[in-house]
């Protein structure tokens, strides 16, 4: 049948507007995140707040669209959206100016989201509107074709943008150009909401959608007839309402809960912010293509099996010598605390999860009339979890254990499903010994889950435990040796899983320098040979217990820099290296180190020690060719600064002496190697200097180790920097 001339074009202009609409919706979040991220302390907290202000907008995006399309005719529809977009080119580009760095640490989670309003907002809230004001608009156009599968379109441009954004603009480009791409796109895009109102103006009056026509929730996901009664003669029950909201807040949980574990474990790159959300969107592609391909069953198993699979890592040790106690030698502790392994298995228990939730979610989606309101049902379910985990949960919890009761609630919710599917009868008929195996094995699955999820929170709590804006932090006892001698006993701060600090409890040890800072180190070398005759002046960027001011003397000056209040106040009651140190110790900065330090007048240091590197997250804004200017303001002129580049994941050796040389300063490496439990742990430092005389001293001649340049690094700057090309170990010759 030959088409109707006025109306031509109206599929082509929908999908090209969905599909750049979703791509620059997704692609526009890491590009503005990691342009403030160093702003912030370039905490994991930076991104779930960024989700939280993306997830909030989405929602009033969706609510706009469903306002919207109330009007009697989508071309009237169209030209208001269209309006609202030209106004939004008045604000571009997106990316914010230096004047938007805030002048301290007061209230960051407040400060990220008044300017992602400001320079994202009103982009952001028409793209998220357009997608279900299109699908609205397609399908008065075209009543006999589902637009369903335009959501499916959508979430592959959302795909696209998270994927290509790690592997293709973050190395290639600066956030500058980034940002200044994005927003030529956002004008692309206003050119083709202009041709989509434009062919729908053409198109004339429109007949309104029936309300019959698609079932209230499709039964064909579920494999089950389906229920005829519609929307129409019924209306939409509150109980599918409801389920459009709980489905996406559950995912929703689990994506920021998983992100922020992730994020702890590792760095705080784009990299693992894109992996799960990249997961999280791929089951919305899944589900809303095609109901068939979700298998209510075979996902509801894979999925208990996977938290299973989870809740057991951190019993693994436990398991172990149980295994050998009945004489199986089973070794699975080790792969088991494997990074990989243990990002594998989360990573692979979010996309299962979310598959279940996408799915039944899907089963519910009702008729075309009702879209607009089924997406704004979905988008409040988003906002909500996000506002849980990142403003809820860090007021009532002291840890993350939002993800282990997301974690447990999703696997009973698999066990239902599954119940569901199975059904009461199957019970009823078998026999006393199937259903007895089958109800042990639901309590010890039960059993593992909930073991295993709360069996590291619980051991992680130690004597004291905190959370804010920047993470976890603990105090917990240690022996630092191989045995309980009362002499190897301390307590150690704990960021996550990463040692912050440790003290010796003796009376005659306690000024040990311990852990990083043994007098093998790079920092206990400088601060032994530096000057040992003359009083220093030393900086420390990163206070965690205060170690490196056990090597004060008399005459000596301490100052501090630490952007974690929590961090000062565990370490001003728990542990006595400040107020033991013969050194005087100035006040302890509150805040980000290099903004306070843009601030000061030059300090004159002698050793400037950058120890902000060696916990789980990487604050990369410390390691650019911008940052080395405001260290080298700050430095005597035969001063020495000392990075503590040690990282269990990231080999930050070449980033530190490309910094060195680029600035003009000779540059060492030192490792300790020795290893004592906490008393000395290994580490790497890279000592910067033009102080030839230091660096020809006996001791760190003899410590410096020769590292092989890496061809063609690039320094890193403010606008760029690619954590995914230092994912590998460091060259080192003896």
């Amino acid at each position: 049948m030959k088409k109707n001339p006025p109306i031509a074009g109206v599929a082509g202009w929908t999908a090209a507007t969905i599909f750049l609409g979703a791509f620059l919706l997704f692609q526009v979040q890491p590009i503005i995140s990691k342009t403030i991220l160093y702003w912030f302390g370039g905490s994991p907290a930076v991104w779930t707040t960024s989700l939280l202000f993306f997830q909030v907008v989405l929602l009033g995006g969706y609510a706009f669209a469903d306002g919207l399309v109330r009007l009697p005719q989508p071309r009237q529809q169209a030209l208001i959206h269209l309006g609202f977009v030209l106004l939004a080119c008045l604000t571009l580009p997106i990316t914010p100016g230096p004047w938007w760095r805030p002048p301290d640490s007061a209230a960051p989670t407040w400060r990220i989201l008044m300017l992602l309003s400001a320079k994202v907002g009103l982009p952001y809230f028409l793209l998220a509107a357009i997608s279900p004001a299109v699908q609205s608009w397609f399908a008065r156009v075209y009543p006999d074709r589902s637009p369903y599968r335009l959501y499916a379109l959508s979430n592959i441009g959302s795909l696209g943008a998270l994927l290509s954004y790690p592997f293709l603009v973050e190395p290639l480009m600066t956030t500058q150009s980034q940002g200044n791409l994005w927003s030529i796109l956002f004008l692309l895009f206003a050119l083709c909401c202009g041709q989509l109102t434009y062919r729908l103006w053409k198109a004339g009056p429109l007949p309104e959608l029936p309300e019959v026509g698609t079932a209230v929730g499709d039964a064909s996901a579920r494999g089950r007839k389906a229920d005829k009664t519609t929307a129409g003669e019924t209306g939409i029950p509150w109980r599918s309402r409801w389920t459009w909201f709980a489905w996406p807040a559950l995912a929703c949980i689990l994506l920021m809960a998983v992100t922020n574990h992730l994020c702890q474990d590792l760095a705080v790159v784009p990299f693992l912010w894109v992996a799960p959300l990249s997961l999280y969107l791929l089951t919305f592609i899944i589900c809303f293509d095609r109901a068939v391909w979700y298998h209510r069953r075979g996902f509801a198993w894979a999925a208990a099996l996977m938290v299973l699979g989870v809740s057991y890592l951190p019993l693994a040790a436990e398991m172990e010598q149980f295994y050998l106690e009945w004489g199986l030698g089973v070794r699975w502790a080790h792969f088991a605390r494997h990074i990989a392994v243990e990002t594998g298995m989360y990573l692979a228990a979010l996309f299962l999860i979310c598959m279940v939730c996408h799915g039944e979610l899907v089963s519910g989606k009702p008729p075309a009339r009702h879209l607009t309101a089924f997406y704004l049902s979905v988008a409040a379910g988003g906002a909500l979890g996000g506002a849980l985990v990142a403003l809820l949960c860090p007021l009532i919890f002291s840890s993350y254990v939002e993800l282990n009761l997301a974690m447990s609630l999703s696997f009973f919710i698999a066990l239902a499903i599954l119940l569901d599917e199975v059904g009461w009868r199957w019970f009823a008929q078998t026999t006393r010994l199937l259903r007895s195996s089958a109800l042990l094995t639901g309590l010890l699955a039960s059993a593992i889950v909930l073991l295993g999820q709360f069996d590291r929170w619980d051991r992680e709590r130690g004597i004291e435990r905190g959370r804010n804006f920047y993470g976890v932090v603990s105090i917990r006892e240690r022996f630092a040796g191989p045995d309980d001698d009362p002499e190897h006993h301390g307590l150690a701060m704990f960021h996550g899983n990463t040692v912050h600090g440790y003290q010796l409890l003796r009376e005659d040890l306690r000024q040990t320098p311990t852990t990083y800072y043994g007098e093998t180190s790079g920092v206990g070398l400088t601060l032994l040979h530096l000057r040992p005759d003359a009083p220093l002046r030393v900086g420390a960027v990163g206070l965690g217990v205060g170690t490196v001011a056990a090597y004060g003397r008399p005459g000596d000056t301490y100052r501090f820099y630490e952007i974690n209040p929590l961090v000062i106040d565990l370490c001003d009651r728990h542990f006595t290296f400040l107020q033991d140190s013969e050194a005087t110790i100035e006040e302890t900065v509150l805040g980000d180190a290099r903004l306070s330090l843009e601030t000061e007048v030059p300090q004159e240091f002698d050793v400037l020690v950058l120890d902000a590197f060696s916990g789980d997250t990487i604050p990369v804004h410390l390691l650019t060719r911008e940052a080395m200017r405001i260290y080298q303001r700050h430095l005597a002129p035969d001063g020495v600064i000392a990075f503590h580049v040690s990282n269990r994941y990231v080999n930050l050796i070449p980033v530190a002496l490309e910094l060195a040389r680029d600035a003009g300063l000779q540059s060492t490496l030192i490792r300790q190697v020795e290893s004592e439990g906490l008393r000395t742990t290994p580490s790497d430092w890279v000592l910067m200097t033009n102080n030839r005389h230091f660096l020809e001293h006996r001791a760190i001649r003899e410590a410096s180790l020769h590292v092989d340049r890496w061809p063609d690094f690039p320094v890193w700057t403010d606008q760029y920097n690619n954590l995914l090309r230092i994912l590998h170990p460091p060259v080192i010759r003896e």
